[in-house]
């Protein structure tokens, strides 16, 4: 306690003794589908991490602002409405587009993009899915896509199937940088292929995306999923498919977890052109 404030008779608070920063943000808000955009501003007070609390990010500024709903002209507003689940780079719910950069969320850390008192930071939701509202955003289109290439192994029975095929160390190291996906959307707000679809009849005809092409080479690669590897080359024939990759590469400079999605798409792409050179000389 210093000699003023004994003086005074108060005690430092513990984020008084640490201090505090003001951070302001900038949030891109709509109620709903086909709802007018408004743009609403809100001063958050920002503990430094040095008070053993560790550092503030986006997800727990965007819930003291659902606490203190007040926007920096004192008005009364409403909590911004967000998805997350996690909270660890893990489930890829929170993707929005902060500072102009597609990202997370909950791995968004305010030391990091707001070091100083007064700093800004503007948050949008991603502008290839529809607004649900405010940051919530509808990823039905991505999740349909994975249906129709079939992303998944092929062993559903609760009979016993044996023993499985065997796999090397190398083969699962390879798989598992592809198997960290977690369908957040990144690589897909930051393809220029990829485009805002509202009408879901067009879906299958749109452009897959980095992330589902993806998830055809990581299961084509497991050799029990590798059963189903003729028709997932089949749904990339179609269009919509690798053959719309447009080769911009700004999917693997946005993903989270470094998936080497290029490599991804050359295989596929490789694949699909022997798979249909196949098909030709064959006759199915």
């Amino acid at each position: 306690m210093t000699a003023q404030q004994q003086s005074n008779g108060t005690t430092a608070t513990p984020a008084e003794s640490a201090g505090t920063r003001t951070v302001r943000f900038r949030i891109k808000r709509q109620d709903g589908p086909g709802k007018p955009v408004r743009w609403e501003t809100f001063n958050v007070p920002v503990q430094a991490s040095s008070a053993g609390s560790g550092s503030a990010n986006v997800i727990s500024c965007l819930q003291w602002i659902a606490a203190n709903p007040k926007t920096t002209e004192g008005k009364d507003s409403t909590p911004v409405v967000f998805d997350c689940g996690c909270l660890e780079e893990v489930c890829g719910a929170c993707t929005m587009v902060i500072n102009g950069k597609v990202r997370q969320a909950c791995s968004c850390l305010m030391d990091d993009y707001a070091p100083n008192d007064g700093d800004e930071v503007m948050l949008e939701p991603m502008s290839k899915f529809p607004v649900v509202r405010d940051l919530f955003v509808d990823r039905r289109r991505l999740f349909d896509t994975l249906k129709r290439v079939k992303a998944w192994v092929p062993i559903d029975g609760t009979y016993d199937l044996g023993a499985g095929p065997n796999e090397t160390p190398d083969d699962q190291q390879d798989r598992y940088r592809l198997s960290t996906c977690m369908s957040c959307g990144c690589c897909l707000e930051a393809c220029p292929q990829y485009t805002l679809e509202d009408d879901e009849a067009k879906w299958a005809t749109s452009f897959a995306g980095a992330a589902v092409i993806s998830q055809v080479q990581y299961f084509n690669d497991h050799r029990t999923g590798a059963t189903l590897k003729k028709k997932r080359l089949d749904e990339m024939s179609k269009p919509g498919g690798v053959s719309d990759c447009g080769n911009a590469q700004n999917c693997v400079q946005v993903c989270p977890k470094e998936i080497p999605l290029t490599e991804s798409i050359g295989k596929v792409g490789r694949a699909v052109t022997f798979h249909n050179i196949r098909k030709f000389f064959s006759g199915s």
